[in-house]
């Protein structure tokens, strides 16, 4: 095997293996909107911690498809947080609400009683 054909080899796996680190994030966000989770500060944690791999070079034309369909299913999660932020949002701004009212006060006044 040749110096450049092994070389071009290693490049191709380091991109396929960046690919697929973020398909597996990309999944765990899928699942963790599935299942209405809430992560935990570990897992923000290990998310806000992400730097892109380095020294990968230009894409392989052959992972082109892949990497297009990884973001289009970003971009679509992306989306999905984004609707699940708004809606936790008035969730929680509704359960103020209830939480702020005064005392029910009675409407009808039993005068015979």
């Amino acid at each position: 095997m040749t110096a450049g054909l092994a070389s071009e080899q290693q490049w191709h796996a380091r991109w396929e293996a960046a690919l697929e680190a973020l398909e597996l994030d990309v999944a765990a966000a899928e699942e963790l909107l599935r299942v209405a989770h809430l992560p935990d500060v570990a897992e923000v944690a290990k998310v806000a911690a992400w730097h892109p791999p380095a020294g990968l070079g230009p894409l392989p034309a052959p992972l082109l498809t892949r990497a297009r369909t990884l973001l289009d299913r970003q971009l679509e999660v992306a989306g999905l947080v984004a609707h699940a932020a708004v809606a936790s949002r008035r969730q929680a701004v509704a359960a103020r609400a209830l939480r702020a009212r005064p005392a029910a006060v009675p409407v009808y006044l039993d005068a015979e009683g």
